[in-house]
């Protein structure tokens, strides 16, 4: 029977990170501050590293209808590529702040994001890292969001 394995890289802290990714990673954890997250206490922030250096954050937005909300992923990726529509995406970051339990672990995007982010990666037409922490501990970066969306729906499958 075929396994699915990938490969992805665990630091102890995010100072063992290259600069611009520690930028980014600081810039994720900052938008966790915006998040509108009176239900599940929950609140994530994202930024996107743009091709020209630019830094594009979003934050998770909820609604007392739960599906109206949006998750600080897409609310990051949507802000970057409509202020950035010609430039590529670098990579993304994502972070959280709990009043529940404590931020000391990487949390990673639900289903519906990591559809998302598999269309931002085609649209892109080149793939880029997810980076992945809490507020304090290991951080994660996986090289592409296909690793975490094994057997992916995309717009080829609409069109062949």
């Amino acid at each position: 029977m075929p396994v699915f394995q990938f490969e992805y890289e665990e630091f102890q802290s995010q100072d063992e990170l290259r600069p611009s990714f520690q930028e980014l990673l600081t810039a994720a954890r900052n938008a966790c501050q915006h998040a509108h997250a009176p239900y599940s206490h929950f609140f994530v922030g994202s930024a996107v590293l743009m091709k020209n250096g630019c830094i594009v954050t979003g934050f998770n937005i909820e609604n007392a209808s739960y599906p109206v909300g949006i998750c600080a992923e897409r609310t990051a990726l949507a802000s970057a590529i409509a202020q950035f529509p010609e430039d590529q995406i670098e990579a993304i970051a994502i972070s959280y702040q709990s009043e529940i339990h404590p931020s000391d672990r990487p949390a990673f995007p639900c289903g519906m994001c990591r559809q998302f982010i598999s269309e931002c990666e085609d649209r892109n037409q080149e793939a880029f890292p997810l980076i992945l922490a809490g507020e304090i501990g290991p951080v994660v970066v996986v090289k592409t969001i296909k690793n975490l969306l094994p057997f992916y729906f995309g717009g080829k499958d609409l069109s062949e």
